[in-house]
This record gives C-alpha cells, structure tokens and sequence, in this order.
C-alpha cells in the first residue's frame, strides 16, 4: 500500500503531466505561435502551484522526522528556488 502522502504527490505530478500533454497537443492543433503562446503563458501557471504543493506535502510527510533547524534549512534551500526563478 502507498503511503497517502505519497500518493497525493504522485497524482499531482501525474495531474501536471497530463496537463502539459494536453497543452502540447492543443499547442499543435492551433498551428499558431501566438495562440501556442498563450496556452504556454497558461502552463506558467500551473508548473509553479505543482512544485509548491508536492513540496508541501513532502514536508508534511517528513515534518516529525526532521530537527526544526533542517526543516528550516529545507525551506530556506525552496524559498531560494523561487527567487532565483522569479528574479529578473
């Protein structure tokens, strides 16, 4: 049997990648660069809400395993990603 953290973070990557398959395929019956840019533009959405949530409940999972320090340094080490994504 799975563990139910797991699971939940299986089905949203699955979830995710059903989407980005689904855009692809969208993105090539429009056969049109804006149009497929748009629909990325959507996926942009998406990619980030993912990460955050698998994250989140790793750290759920993990959670009373973990010091409060290398919890912390976990959650250092992701706040670091989005900055270095979303820094121009």
């Amino acid at each position: 049997m799975f563990h139910k953290i797991v699971l939940s973070m299986a089905t949203l990557r699955v979830v995710s990648g059903c989407l980005e398959i689904t855009a692809a395929m969208i993105m090539l019956r429009l056969n049109q660069v804006d149009k497929a840019l748009l629909v990325n533009s959507g996926l942009a959405i998406v990619g980030p809400f993912v990460l955050l949530s698998t994250t989140a409940l790793g750290l759920i999972g993990i959670a009373e395993k973990m010091s409060f320090s290398k919890l912390l340094l976990v959650l250092a080490g992701v706040a670091f990603i989005f900055v270095g994504i979303l820094k121009k």
